[in-house]
């Protein structure tokens, strides 16, 4: 759910000081998030973005391209411990060892890990529910992850055999994130109780349709690094088929959201989300593997979106 298209995202003013760092790594590592995030009220918009990063760190060991499995799952073990203890200290110490040998050769990535004690730190400084939201969600991910490299190859190559491979997958990396999303909003906007029916119903269908489009959109990207996300034997169709429905359990959320008397900036947030996959997912089907929206497509969405 933090990617579907790449975009530059504005600078993060009115956050103070620490935050305008946290503003300039979201700008360095981000995708649609980074665009969206400005988009949402306070408290809001604080947790978000140190939820993004802590996914984010994750991500990165993840997909550490330059990592044998055995290596990938014991990092994120380890932030799945560090994170789940609010230790700064032990994560300074991970970190060290992390960039004895980078993960990857991206910079903002490399960035965002030698400045992961600092988000770490941030997160610790949240107000207590909001805290354990962040906190809970990003330990579940992190250790989804591991349980989802842990069934690679020893050089960390991996296939997905089936839809149902796929769709946990997907509620690993993205659904997860739909549900954090909303625990935050219904904590931070008690009035969205009413609708906390139809926005759990379909949260991680939400999730799973940004994470899908993304999927096919990286389809040959993901092949040249060893991963095969899109089942061999599943016809394609059938995960485009897939993708839009799940977007249209998104296009639900958002309408609750409204229903609920949301914040304009969450419709606003969700609604960029949407429909920046929507489009993506048009392209895709029109173009192929690979195709993207322009920057001006984006920007239009976003104009539209506000």
């Amino acid at each position: 759910m933090f990617a579907v298209c790449i975009v530059i995202a504005p600078s993060l003013v009115g956050y103070g000081f620490t935050m305008i760092d946290l503003g300039d790594l979201l700008r360095k590592t981000s995708r649609t998030f980074a665009l969206a995030i400005p988009l949402l009220p306070e408290p809001t918009q604080r947790a978000v973005s140190l939820a993004y990063l802590v996914f984010r760190i994750a991500d990165t060991l993840e997909d550490a391209t330059e990592w044998e499995r055995a290596d990938r799952v014991t990092a994120l073990g380890d932030l799945a411990t560090a994170l789940g203890a609010l230790d700064v200290d032990r994560l300074c110490a991970l970190r060290d060892a992390w960039m004895k040998r980078p993960p990857t050769s991206h910079a903002g990535y490399l960035e965002l890990l030698e400045k992961s004690p600092d988000v770490l730190r941030e997160i610790a400084a949240l107000d207590p529910r909001g805290r354990d939201i962040v906190v809970k969600h990003a330990v579940r991910t992190t250790e989804g992850m591991a349980r989802i490299v842990s069934s690679a190859s020893d050089r960390g190559e991996l296939a997905l055999a089936s839809i149902t491979e796929l769709r946990e997958y997907c509620y690993v990396v993205a659904g997860i994130v739909g549900e954090l999303l909303t625990d935050l909003f219904l904590n931070d906007t008690p009035r969205l109780e009413s609708e906390r029916e139809t926005l759990e119903a379909t949260m991680r269908l939400f999730g799973e349709g940004l994470q899908l489009v993304n999927i096919l959109k990286d389809e040959r990207t993901d092949a040249g690094d060893g991963r095969s996300y899109v089942p061999h034997d599943v016809p394609r169709a059938d995960v485009l088929a897939l993708a839009r429905t799940d977007l249209q359990a998104a296009e639900r959320y958002v309408e609750a959201l409204r229903r609920g008397r949301a914040p304009r900036g969450y419709i606003a947030f969700t609604g960029l989300c949407m429909n920046l996959a929507k489009a993506s997912l048009d392209r895709i089907e029109e173009s192929g593997a690979g195709a993207k929206l322009s920057r001006s497509d984006v920007f239009g969405i976003l104009g539209t979106t506000r």
